[in-house]
């Protein structure tokens, strides 16, 4: 049942005809029919128009059609089951909550999540040879004379949430990233995934070509088995190809009056870290709250304002029988994988202090940091353990963009020979280089860090996978070992303005061999101007550190004028990218 996943939220809602008619039972009938009697091999060739001969026969052997879906609106229960028996379906077939399709409705139609019954259903329809497949069927329940009535005429004209779908049929990764290049190379774009690791299996999101010939709008290509590696890279082509959020033009007041309000949410969501709302909230079973307030030690009625709020984000879910964690809000506990709860004490404490100095900022170039503790971040944090710590594990909050890393060319070469070594320079507390070493046995790694960083960074790298493979050096920039063989230098170069950034990369350039590499880990702002992570962090950077985010090619300037080289940059998640840097070439001479 992979499309019902918490993923990286497709970019965009498509505006398209309603191929199936106007009502549900003529929507749900067509859907039917369709999986009924597609060929896989026609489907693929109306999707991508211009696939043919050998390539669409390898498709065919790769992927094959498993389901399409349609959303639909009964008053009831009965007139669900009803519905799907009239079109010859299992009226029996169990129904769950469909979180996705909800929130995507909710923000869409700007409603509160809690007001929308969503669900999902998979009966079975067998195709032209007898093959498994399924109608998936998305059921908002929309009784008699409800105000609901607007989601349902808009939804029917416009049938955002139809989509078809492909399993791959044995995916690796060589063969999942052909597939994607072919999908590109024919007008698809990528348009989000996801991994679940409950069913251990990935989603990637495609929006059709232009000159598609199908109906559907969207697409889905589903593979058993985690491919985080394979959708990291994914991930990074749906950033850029996001658009800017739409607005209602006819309404600015409204417009501007929810863009004004952003600060509330960052206070919401540091608020319900420090409340530790998450750790006292189940996934599954919702919590009334007095006893919510009880277990945290708030305001109960206070507390009931707050989650309202937290209802309407996305983070906590308002049930019938209490509020429940969302999949969002389980990223802020801190027990969780990669958990963001100390980013968000980070953003909501002394980050949104120093943004409220941010037009000191632009009008004098001095960081708000700045002017507001009298010190750079990095003195002012070295100076408080605490806050050090929460500093460098809010950094391991982004630790999800190095999944595809350790698979880069760069280190697999390297792994592949005897006796190579990597440096990671100011490496914080080891999340990277440790990913590196478990991913490749045979790389021996060492840690260049301030004195403060590398005690937890010998915690966090003394277990069985790095097998003692790493060594830890105490230094700054002016420290870079020579001779290793790969030398990795992730989110440094976006805290310092260009002259300092010339001087860390000096020190690289003197330290590294002829033959020696160079990973670059940060955002790229786009050359174009379109929307993008990097523009917000270029602003975050300039507030708080004096740094600044960069172009692929003000990064390839910078590292010419060190002696370095641009050889090339693949997208990582989260909208980073990994720049592949070695020595320039010697002028040749005579």
């Amino acid at each position: 049942m992979h499309s019902e996943h918490a993923f990286t939220m497709p970019a965009r809602p498509l505006p398209r005809t309603a191929p199936h008619g106007a009502d549900d039972a003529g929507r749900l009938g067509a859907t039917v029919r369709f999986v009924r009697e597609q060929d896989t091999s026609l489907l693929l060739a109306r999707v991508l128009p211009g696939l043919d001969g050998p390539e669409l026969r390898a498709f065919t052997d790769q992927c094959r059609f498993a389901h399409a879906a349609v959303l639909v609106f009964p008053p009831d229960e009965a007139a669900l089951r009803s519905g799907l028996t009239g079109c010859g379906l299992d009226g029996g077939v169990p129904a769950r909550p469909s979180v996705v399709v909800r929130d995507r409705l909710a923000v869409r139609y700007g409603r509160r999540p809690a007001d929308l019954d969503v669900r999902i259903l998979r009966p079975a329809v067998p195709g032209p040879a007898g093959e498994h497949r399924a109608v998936e069927v998305f059921a908002l329940t929309v009784p008699r004379g409800s105000a609901l009535a607007e989601i349902a005429a808009g939804e029917r004209a416009l049938d955002h949430e139809a989509h078809l779908a492909f399993d791959v049929e044995r995916p690796d990764p060589l063969v999942l990233r052909g597939l994607l290049a072919s999908f590109a190379r024919h007008g698809a774009t990528a348009d989000g995934g996801g991994y679940n690791p409950h069913e251990d299996g990935t989603v990637f999101y495609l929006a059709a070509p232009e000159d598609t010939k199908t109906p559907y709008r969207r697409m889905e290509l589903y593979a058993r088995g985690d491919h985080r590696d394979v959708l990291a890279e994914h991930l990074g082509r749906t950033a850029e190809a996001r658009p800017v959020p739409p607005h209602d033009a006819s309404r600015p007041a409204e417009t501007l009056l929810r863009l004004l309000t952003g600060a509330w949410t960052t206070q919401a969501l540091a608020a319900c870290a420090e409340l530790r709302l998450p750790e006292a909230l189940d996934r599954h079973t919702g919590t009334r709250v007095p006893e919510l307030a009880r277990a945290v030690g708030a305001h109960p009625e206070s507390l009931a304002v707050l989650l309202r709020y937290l209802a309407m984000l996305g983070v906590v879910e308002d049930t019938p029988d209490g509020f429940r964690l969302t999949d969002v809000g389980a990223l802020l506990d801190e027990a969780a994988p990669a958990s963001m709860r100390p980013l968000a004490l980070m953003y909501g404490g002394p980050f949104y202090q120093s943004f409220a100095h941010l037009t000191h900022t632009v009008r004098s170039g001095e960081p708000g940091f700045e002017h507001l503790y009298g010190e750079n971040h990095f003195d002012h944090f070295a100076r408080d353990p605490e806050l050090a710590a929460r500093f460098d594990r809010s950094m391991v909050s982004s630790a999800p963009l190095f999944d595809a890393l350790p698979s880069h060319p760069v280190l697999t070469a390297a792994a592949g020979a005897p006796g190579r070594t990597v440096v990671d320079i100011a490496g914080g507390t080891g999340e990277l280089l440790g990913r590196v070493l478990t991913a490749h046995p045979t790389l021996r790694g060492t840690l260049l860090e301030r004195p403060h960083v590398l005690a937890a960074a010998r915690e966090r790298l003394a277990g069985p996978e790095t097998g003692g493979r790493c060594a830890f050096l105490e230094g700054d920039f002016a420290d870079v070992p020579a001779g290793a063989d790969v030398y990795l230098l992730s989110r440094v170069l976006h805290d310092w303005d260009d002259e300092r950034c010339r001087s860390i990369l000096r020190h690289c350039a003197a330290a590294m061999g002829r033959d020696a590499d160079l990973l670059v880990v940060e955002r790229l702002l786009p050359a174009d101007g379109s929307p993008s992570l990097a523009t917000a962090w270029d602003l975050h950077m300039m507030c708080n550190t004096g740094g600044r985010e960069r172009t692929a090619v003000q990064y390839a300037g910078l590292f010419a004028a060190c002696g370095l080289e641009l050889v090339g940059h693949a997208p990582l998640a989260l909208g980073a990218y990994a720049l592949h840097v070695r020595r320039a070439a010697p002028p040749v001479t005579g």
